[in-house]
């Protein structure tokens, strides 16, 4: 069949796929195939016939075609095509593009207010749903369903008002399938839910298909619990539109039933999404700080090069020490998924960025022993670099002569619920009583410990060298 390019309905049809879905040429080539198909067809002459698909801005389901009905008028006066079928007025149109099933026999409200009744039918290519074919007719129009849409209703024995009674006093989303697939019982939390899924009408003798959240049909679970020699069990996820949901299937065999119990866990998923994304966010803000401060050691090198005091070129080569110090810290907290880290992992950090700042300079070895069980705050990280870094800037400035060698050991222990850590040397020592309170790195120290960390530092030298250690609170935030 040669199809004409300059048919309006195709126009259209292309027009929305292009501006409000991420369907492909050959998808919406399937449709325009579809809808010559249908202006062909004498199928459904007594109801409007609907494509939908799924609108990628609105989130919603998106008419992008009607055919009227052929043997009367149609039901709607004004054009509905490039409006949105909204879930709690068609919830069996979202439905379908989301599970890729039937919905048979569903009363809507259609976009002029009018009560509808709807059959909707998956429109597939490779197996993908791309859009939904729908047959529309008044409420109170006959033919709309098949054997399986609604079972009549019947009297209730006591045993299932018994049932009920109980059932309606279950915090959960509960619902009955007698053995032909038909709701029997579902509890007020049910009922609510499937209000808030655009369920507008009784649900009680609907068909199990129509009201699945997942691809489960009625026929494959019940295939798959009568091969099972016993009552049979099944627990389920399901991501159903913005929804998300968890699902426990249980068939009893005597009593050819199957009980549906719905959670719905969207708010405990969201919460996950949100520390994901606060998490990811968090370690992108470190990586730009460490890039920034990176930015400002380069300046600081250019003007050390050009400095021509001595002393100059010293403080700015201690303040390069100290910001690439924190810039190390930054990047280390950028590779973490907690709000916490390895002790560890954060002065072996300290190191490798002192030994890149010295190692060309002095024959020093570094030895580590730091207890791998202890974790300490993001917050804590940057002060115990900056205070590591500053002691051991003070050792390679003072504790050894020029073309001295030495030994520096590191621990972290924790003692009695605080976090010890040591820093000691093997060089010349020097006079406590004498030392000046007022230098920078001393300064730097003392307020990191004590302001910082509410710690306690102490200072131990003598000729066989110096011992430095501050011990803290270990954080109770830390949950390893």
């Amino acid at each position: 069949m040669m199809l004409d390019v300059a048919n309006p309905d195709e126009v259209i049809l292309r027009e929305l796929c292009d501006a409000y879905s991420d369907l492909t040429e050959d998808e919406v080539k399937e449709l325009v195939q579809v809808i010559y198909h249908l202006a062909d067809s004498v199928l459904y002459p007594d109801a409007d016939v609907f494509i939908d698909i799924y609108n990628e801005v609105t989130k919603s389901a998106l008419v992008v075609y009607h055919r009227q009905p052929l043997i009367k008028p149609s039901m709607y006066e004004n054009t509905v095509v490039g409006l949105d079928a909204l879930l709690e007025n068609e919830p069996g149109v979202l439905r379908s593009i989301e599970t890729g099933l039937n919905t048979l026999g569903l009363i809507a409200v259609s976009q002029e207010g009018k009560l509808i009744t709807q059959n909707i039918y998956p429109i597939k290519l490779l197996d993908k749903t791309i859009g939904v074919l729908i047959v529309e007719t008044d409420a109170g129009s006959p033919g709309m369903g098949t054997s399986k849409d609604l079972k009549p209703s019947t009297i209730m024995s006591g045993e299932e008002e018994a049932q009920n009674f109980f059932v309606d006093r279950l915090s959960e989303n509960v619902l009955i399938f007698d053995g032909d697939g038909y709701l029997i019982t579902v509890n007020e939390e049910a009922k609510q839910l499937y209000k808030k899924l655009g369920y507008r009408d009784e649900i009680i003798g609907l068909f199990y298909d129509n009201l699945t959240l997942d691809y489960y049909t009625f026929d494959y679970i019940k295939f798959r619990a009568e091969r099972s020699s016993s009552n049979w069990f099944f627990d389920a996820e399901t991501h159903y539109l913005q929804y998300y949901f968890t699902i426990k299937y249980s068939w009893i065999k005597n009593k050819q039933r199957l009980v549906v119990i719905v959670q719905d866990t969207t708010e405990v998923k969201k919460r996950e999404e949100e520390l994901v994304l606060k998490a990811v966010a968090i370690r992108e803000i470190h990586h730009r700080v460490k890039n920034n401060l990176q930015s400002i050691v380069s300046l600081l090198k250019i003007q050390e090069r050009r400095a021509q005091s001595d002393e100059t070129k010293k403080v700015l080569h201690d303040s390069i020490s100290r910001i690439m110090t924190i810039a190390s810290t930054h990047e280390l907290l950028s590779k973490q998924v907690d709000s916490y880290t390895s002790l560890k992992q954060t002065l072996t950090s300290v190191i490798q960025n002192f030994h890149h700042m010295f190692g060309n300079f002095r024959d020093i070895e570094m030895f580590l022993h730091v207890d791998e069980s202890i974790y300490v705050t993001t917050d804590q990280v940057v002060t115990i670099s900056l205070i590591v870094n500053e002691l051991l800037q003070n050792i390679f400035d003072h504790a050894y002569l020029p073309d001295q060698s030495g030994k520096v050991q590191i621990i972290g222990k924790l003692v009695d619920s605080k976090i010890y850590i040591e820093v000691s040397d093997d060089g010349c020592g020097f006079d406590t009583k004498t030392v000046n309170a007022d230098s920078l790195g001393l300064l730097i120290i003392n307020g990191c410990v004590k302001d910082k960390l509410k710690g306690k530092l102490n200072i131990e030298s003598g000729k066989s060298g110096t011992k430095v250690y501050f011990r803290f609170q270990k954080s109770n935030d830390v949950v390893v």
